[in-house]
């Protein structure tokens, strides 16, 4: 009978030990399927390398704002800008330009500007703001004029250059066709104070922290990389490419 004792010593043994190869695999398996399911929510998750815009989607009064284009273009952008902002003047008299060649002229992007003064809101930002929306509320098409006036004829921010009477000055000798004494009273008077402070209210709420900010169909554009115009005309075909593709679904 010994011999057949140690046969089924060993028979169990073997079976034991199939067993916990048994286990050891399913323990492996199971933890090499949780590994591959946190690399794809990983992957799912996470943020853009790159360019992307707010979950958030921020309404304006495109109707009330300066506006070049089409008012029904299928895309609306919005610049927050200072006057007195270096990095605003470079999107003034670099990107604008192309964009509007690019997107607007073809009807394909409407573009507008608020205020959000950075450099130095008490002072004169403040009054460059004041005297930009009185050109606006005088003639739409001579604010743009006035517009890159401003930024072409920008001095150091660190000067108080954005006078009163500097104002009034530039808009005479850029020809702007708007009625310089009432533009003087404008500015003396903060005609248009309370649509600055709009403006910058309006920027708090959706996340604005520094200009230009640009705003795409409601959605802040942001360039993780920097600001730069192969990334932001990205941005907005992806727009107009969202779209014409809800306009099919209709």
């Amino acid at each position: 009978m010994k011999p057949k004792k140690n046969a089924n010593a060993i028979a169990m043994r073997k079976l034991e030990k199939e067993m916990k190869i048994k286990r050891v695999q399913r323990i492996m398996w199971i933890t090499g399927a949780c590994i591959v399911l946190l690399i794809i929510l990983a992957l799912v998750l996470r943020p853009s390398s790159d360019e992307s815009s707010n979950d958030n989607v921020a309404s304006f009064a495109y109707e009330s704002l300066p506006i070049i284009g089409k008012p029904d273009a299928p895309v609306k952008i919005v610049e927050f800008g200072d006057y007195k902002c270096p990095s605003c003047q470079f999107f003034a008299q670099n990107f604008k330009p192309q964009l509007v060649k690019d997107f607007v002229d073809k009807g394909l992007v409407s573009f507008h500007y608020m205020n959000y003064l950075v450099i130095n809101p008490e002072g004169d930002s403040n009054t460059a703001a004041l005297a930009a929306q009185s050109v606006f509320h005088q003639n739409n098409e001579e604010f743009w004029k006035y517009y890159h006036a401003l930024y072409d004829n920008q001095k150091d921010e660190k000067l108080d250059w954005a006078t009163p009477e500097y104002l009034v000055e530039l808009a005479r000798q850029e020809k702007i066709s708007v009625d310089y004494d009432k533009l003087a009273e404008d500015i003396k008077k903060k005609t248009y104070q309370k649509e600055v402070n709009e403006h910058q209210k309006i920027g708090n709420m959706n996340d604005v922290r520094s200009t230009p900010s640009i705003f795409i169909n409601g959605k802040q554009f942001v360039a993780k990389s920097g600001m730069n115009y192969d990334a932001l005309a990205k941005a907005i075909n992806d727009e107009i490419t969202l779209q014409n593709a809800g306009q099919e679904g209709k």
